[in-house]
């Protein structure tokens, strides 16, 4: 059996297609778990760490992967984080330094597929709340939640083995959400 690092991204996509779930109140207690784990393993390196997405927004429709935004001071020595998380279970899957830090992970993705929990890990410096307002926006906005999984439906039947471009025909509808949560709150 291949590695996973050994295959291409067109392998990647058909053995972890884009799978939407009816919300699971389980989420919040993996995403409790796992930032137990990861405050436990990168201490101080931690300025704020936040569930993220469609699983953190009780009752919306969501692929089901937990996602977690990890903020990490300037001065963080960014080898010795990367270290910590490969020595524990995570899949460095991109990296970008500039101009802004970017390490984006995953947990639960086996040769075989999904494991039982799957996990992303967003790594920004601290400052980067798109996703907090986004997942407020959401949260506060019950018909934008419904217009929001509408369209993840929609984009399943269009995208269901090409992850980048589901992620980008979304992103347009986060940003109008993001831009009006900003006006709404400066609080996250």
């Amino acid at each position: 059996m291949r590695a996973l690092a050994e295959m291409t991204l067109e392998e990647l996509w058909q053995l972890f297609p884009i799978e939407l779930a009816e919300h699971n109140p389980a989420w919040f207690a993996w995403y409790r778990e796992e930032k137990a784990a990861l405050l436990a393993i990168l201490g101080d390196a931690v300025r704020r760490i936040d569930h993220i997405g469609s699983t953190s927004v009780s009752g919306l429709l969501a692929k089901p992967i937990v996602d977690i935004l990890l903020q990490i001071e300037a001065e963080c020595d960014p080898a010795r984080l990367k270290a910590r998380l490969l020595d524990n279970g995570w899949l460095l899957m991109a990296e970008q330094a500039a101009p802004d830090l970017r390490l984006d992970w995953n947990k639960g993705y086996t040769p075989l597929g999904f494991a039982a929990r799957v996990f992303h890990l967003h790594v920004r410096h601290v400052g980067d709340w798109d996703e907090p307002y986004f997942r407020a926006y959401i949260a506060a906005h019950p018909e934008a939640a419904l217009e929001y999984a509408a369209l993840k439906r929609k984009l399943l039947a269009e995208y269901k083995y090409n992850r980048d471009a589901y992620t980008d025909a979304k992103s347009e509808f986060i940003r109008t959400c993001t831009a009006k949560a900003r006006t709404e709150s400066r609080d996250i």
